[in-house]
């Protein structure tokens, strides 16, 4: 039995998880987890160092790691500078796969659903290192998706939005039915242009949950990116600073 049970834990696949704190990372290892075919023991985030905060959407560090240790599986951050060049984030991410590749990872796990352009992006850089990009969720209906997310018992709050999409009030809400009522039509249900992101903190690939306090809401404003076509000097983005629990 013993010899049964070896193979079947070298047959797995060494992966890394790209790890956004959100509710498609969140549904992408549940899913690779119920696969059984990789072997999810690493956790990877990039942190804004300055700030310590999740380089996406401004979580706080202490919550991140308090989340992924009720994963079970540990994390690993990625320390970026406050702005960090093309170059530069090029570099750290060079470094870290080198690493990783030495550690035997041969797979790497994201939660995107349909954007094409990112995708490729991601496997081309995981390509020179001879690692193979897996996509969970990839090309599954969003609409679908969310619904299965609040079936299986996860539970996430939104903590950043676009403000020409979304205004101040979905901010802070949890994802549930009404949220989902509420969002107009032009925005994606998962979110999967950037409209929102979100902090799960309950579910079945949880220990426990984990607790938080919602503190003040945040409004920023950022140099828009060059995009043909459009005319915006800024974007605009709402954030809600979600505090840990002592």
């Amino acid at each position: 039995m013993f010899d049964a049970l070896l193979g079947y834990l070298l047959n797995k696949k060494k992966t890394y998880f790209n790890w956004s704190s959100g509710k498609d990372a969140a549904m992408a290892l549940y899913h690779l987890q119920e696969e059984g075919g990789f072997q999810v023991n690493k956790l990877i985030t990039t942190v804004n160092s300055h700030y310590k905060r999740v380089s996406m959407h401004g979580l706080r560090k202490e919550l991140l790691e308090r989340q992924a240790l009720e994963t079970g599986i540990p994390l690993s951050i990625i320390e970026l500078p406050e702005q960090p060049t093309m170059e530069v984030y090029n570099e750290i991410m060079r470094q870290t796969l080198t690493g990783l590749c030495s550690e035997g990872y041969t797979h790497s796990a994201f939660g995107d659903i349909f954007l094409e352009d990112l995708k490729a992006y991601r496997e081309q850089q995981l390509a020179s290192f001879g690692v193979t990009g897996i996509f969970p969720l990839w090309k599954r209906n969003t609409k679908e998706l969310i619904h299965e997310f609040l079936q299986l018992g996860f539970k996430a709050v939104v903590i950043c939005v676009k403000s020409d999409l979304l205004d101040e009030t979905f901010v802070g809400r949890d994802i549930d039915a009404s949220f989902l009522e509420d969002l107009p039509d032009t925005v994606d249900p998962c979110g999967e242009n950037g409209e929102f992101h979100t902090f799960c903190y309950d579910g079945p690939i949880f220990k426990n949950p984990v607790a938080f306090q919602k503190g003040e809401k945040i409004f920023r404003e950022y140099k828009a990116p060059k995009e043909e076509g459009s005319h915006k000097k800024t974007v605009g983005f709402w954030f809600l600073d979600l505090i840990p629990n002592p």
